[in-house]
């Protein structure tokens, strides 16, 4: 039993790493580092969106708002965690 969750925990690392590794060593071109730049904002994006309108249903406003926060923190260039962490913390106000 051992043996097979170092198995599964090692077919789970290689992927999720390799690419860690090859991206740091790798030169892209200028449109593909900065659509690679793009990418977690996207995920944020798609993560984010079904708990705006699903936040507080007797109240979406409040997902909104923080939705929109989220945006802004994001436009400004602030760190993708600054920006989760901002748009719980608007909804968390929202909701006392």
């Amino acid at each position: 039993m051992m043996w097979m969750i170092i198995g599964m925990a090692i077919v789970t690392a290689v992927p999720r790493l390799l690419p860690a590794f090859i991206v740091d060593r790798a030169r892209f071109p200028r449109w593909v580092d900065r659509w690679l730049n793009a990418i977690p904002y996207a995920a944020l994006g798609a993560l984010i969106f079904p708990g705006i309108m699903t936040v507080k249903p007797d109240a979406p406003h409040v997902g909104l708002i923080g939705g929109a926060v989220a945006i802004l923190c994001a436009w400004l260039g602030m760190n993708i965690i600054l920006v989760v962490i901002s748009a719980i913390a608007t909804v968390f106000l929202f909701t006392i």
